[in-house]
């Protein structure tokens, strides 16, 4: 039983990398025309809107997994969806502004994705331990990320330490997620989470995409094309409402270190959606880098008995 879970549960993550790695995409387009932080501020305001129905449909059906019931309840609720929002902001800016100020999406994808490493690392200091061949996991992954996304000289500027914060963020996210998911209904703390993210993303909206657009009504009109909408409603429907949901309904399933190495493929899929959308090729550094880092997902699952 364990083992079935563990499987469906790192598919449903692998349908999330998939889904995280075409959003690299999305995120440079969608934060280039209408700004940053009112690209994440609407995109997971629409995250928030899209789970409502889901929410009200599994209650009618009886599907709704630890449904509140009493005060004590929902104040879980909201602390957990509140703390996991509020990681997810800065999360999530942190890598908006990387990819805005200029970062390649092969390299956002390898500077984001470090998450792989803290997460065991400040597993450690909350007792989540693992075993070694999750760490030999982690370490190829590494090789593969790097051999996968880092062409010529690797330098870092303002652009790449936003990444990395943003991997440091995420890992803290993740490990909340963890913390708070078996406690609740994870499709509710998926719906808050979003919603704290996306009211407080406005603030920072309000304060820099104005005066960088010209004004209120410029930010506004820039919202009038099939250029901001397309990436904002698949970075709102597809990787905030179901890519975000999906990690966490499943991470509760396996170790978080397993689960960030599983979702760290989002670099993997980022590579091969330029491939498929944006007409990129890929050499044989990059195949050679996909296959560690698949290699990394089946050593760090592997029984180590």
């Amino acid at each position: 039983m364990k083992t079935t879970k563990q499987i469906r549960s790192s598919l449903l993550l692998a349908i999330t990398a998939i889904i995280w790695g075409v959003a690299f995409v999305a995120q440079t387009t969608g934060g280039d025309a209408v700004g940053p932080f009112s690209f994440n501020s609407v995109r997971f305001i629409i995250g928030s809107v899209v789970l409502l129905p889901v929410i009200f449909v599994l209650d009618k059906l009886g599907l709704s997994k630890r449904k509140p019931v009493t005060k004590k309840d929902y104040r879980l609720l909201w602390l957990g969806g509140g703390l996991v929002g509020l990681s997810l902001f800065f999360a999530a800016n942190a890598q908006q502004l990387g990819i805005y100020w200029g970062a390649q999406v092969s390299k956002a994808g390898f500077l984001t994705a470090l998450y792989i490493i803290l997460v065991p690392i400040l597993g450690m200091f909350i007792k989540k331990k693992c075993g070694w061949n999750v760490w030999l996991g982690v370490a190829i992954s590494l090789v593969g990320m790097y051999f996968l996304c880092v062409k010529g000289e690797f330098k870092l500027e303002w652009m790449d330490i936003a990444l990395i914060a943003s991997a440091f963020l995420f890992s803290i996210q993740i490990l909340l997620i963890d913390h708070f998911s078996p406690m609740m209904d994870p499709v509710r703390l998926s719906s808050i989470q979003f919603l704290v993210c996306g009211v407080l993303s406005l603030i920072p909206a309000l304060i820099f995409d104005v005066p960088a657009f010209g004004g209120f009504t410029e930010l506004v009109k820039s919202f009038g094309t099939w250029n901001a909408w397309i990436p904002i409603l698949y970075a709102g429907v597809m990787s905030s409402g179901v890519a975000y949901t999906l990690q966490v309904v499943a991470q509760p399933g396996l170790n978080p270190t397993i689960a960030s190495l599983i979702m760290s493929f989002e670099a993997v899929f980022g590579s091969i959606a330029g491939w498929l959308i944006l007409h990129q090729t890929m050499s044989v550094r990059e195949m050679i880098g996909c296959g560690l880092m698949f290699a990394a997902i089946i050593i760090a699952q592997l029984p180590t008995k």
